[in-house]
């Protein structure tokens, strides 16, 4: 369950409701992430950590165990600015996606989005599903702006992003070492909503 501010500076309930996507013989739902998904998710990061170098770590850094991502699924749903979403197939988490933002005055007005999918559920729209349903999420909650971060040859994510209505902000010089020993530039992208 979700909060969301009212005109009257009240927070009210928003429920996000698990929604689900047949996409080329693939059936899966994304809804909010519980504390009974932990472990799988502690699973699901490493090993996404170690299948693409689209991600800030690589495999085993900054590891996350099980009581780490109770910890963090617990916060996020007690905050209203933030949102952690799963993508199920069968028992399976095939990947997630969150919003975090902050109480701090000045920046209350924004959350950062990322995402990671597992590279066998690659090419079934649950990215962009997870982005779609954050993006209403955010919406619905007056946030008036996210932000992202991608690397530059992510070049689907970045049409993806600029298809939701994201523009990019500003590039970050050779901002990630890669294992070919190139320096790659990071996309600032943000999207906002009046």
């Amino acid at each position: 369950m979700e909060n969301n501010k009212h005109q009257s500076g009240e927070w009210i309930d928003i429920i996000i409701h698990p929604k689900e996507f047949h996409i080329r013989h693939l059936t899966y739902v994304i809804r909010a992430a519980n504390v009974g998904d932990a472990q799988k998710l502690s699973e699901v990061r490493l090993q996404v950590d170690g299948e693409t170098e689209n991600m800030d770590r690589d495999r085993g850094e900054a590891y996350i165990d099980k009581e780490g991502f109770i910890q963090i699924i617990k916060e996020d749903s007690e905050s209203p600015r933030n949102l952690f979403l799963v993508c199920e197939v069968d028992d399976r988490i095939a990947g997630f996606s969150r919003c975090e933002g902050t109480s701090l005055k000045r920046a209350a007005h924004k959350v950062e989005f990322g995402v990671c999918i597992l590279r066998e559920f690659w090419g079934y729209g649950i990215g962009k599903n997870l982005l779609k349903e954050s993006i209403r999420w955010a919406d619905s909650n007056d946030i008036k702006k996210m932000t992202l971060n991608v690397l530059e040859t992510n070049e689907k994510a970045i049409m993806l992003y600029k298809n939701n209505g994201f523009e990019v902000e500003g590039v970050l010089k050779r901002d990630k070492l890669l294992a070919d020993g190139r320096y790659y530039d990071t996309v600032v992208m943000g999207r906002f909503h009046s």
